[in-house]
């Protein structure tokens, strides 16, 4: 696995993309990321990392409605993080920096809550970038994933075809393959849902914590988790 070449594959598509990218994804990225911020919880005094944070979108929304949160983002391709500065530029508290997920350009224990939405499925080392997130998030604090999940048929086709034709696509992962992975960095998942948005988007969502701070796990059946189809 050449993990310095996928990141550049995939640095140059979301480089190319970022111009219309809102604009394209925008029938997606809004009711998943409202999903997202309502699991996540984030409390006003909370420090927040969003991990391949693209446009800055999920900030954006936030700041709607809590414009004093500090909130930090990491994306590895620049015209994204461009775009996002941008986009949020009134908001002194907020930061954004071009970085991978497996090497994060802060120091350890720094944040409470830990976002990645639609991002996991793109990480060459996703094992290498969940023990990342763990480094710098607080004890106690809680890491909250959002994404593509193979559980669901038209994610595994997709998957499939991907795997194909995008080179910039690693691969979608079940929720039981998420789960290990979490728990292989050292994590506890308290909280995980799968969840179907629209006719075609099957994703999957687990609030964890460091095993230190661990609590009996919930999974929450949606409506449509079983069987996913």
């Amino acid at each position: 696995m050449n993990t310095d070449k996928d990141a550049r594959i995939v640095q140059q598509q979301y480089n190319q993309m970022a111009p219309g990218y809102d604009r394209r994804w925008q029938h997606y990225t809004y009711p998943t990321l409202r999903f997202l911020l309502d699991w996540a919880d984030i409390k006003p005094s909370e420090q927040v990392l969003d991990v391949g944070c693209g446009t800055g979108e999920l900030e954006w929304l936030h700041l709607q409605t809590q414009p004093q949160q500090s909130l930090h983002g990491v994306d590895l391709a620049e015209a994204m993080v461009a775009v996002a500065r941008q986009k949020c530029a009134g908001f002194p508290q907020v930061s954004f920096q071009v970085s991978t997920a497996e090497s994060l350009p802060y120091g350890d224990r720094r944040f409470d809550v830990i976002v990645s939405a639609s991002a996991f499925h793109y990480f060459p080392g996703p094992l290498v970038a969940l023990t990342e997130m763990g480094r710098v998030l607080k004890p106690g604090g809680r890491l909250v994933i959002l994404d593509w999940c193979r559980d669901f048929l038209w994610c595994q086709l997709c998957d499939l075809w991907l795997q194909w034709r995008d080179p910039a696509h690693r691969q979608c992962y079940t929720q039981p393959e998420l789960h290990q992975y979490l728990r292989q960095a050292e994590f506890q998942v308290i909280a995980a849902q799968r969840q179907r948005f629209g006719l075609f988007w099957g994703l999957m969502i687990a609030i964890a914590q460091p095993i230190m701070a661990t609590v009996e796990p919930q999974i929450i059946p949606s409506l449509i988790d079983s069987p996913p189809d």
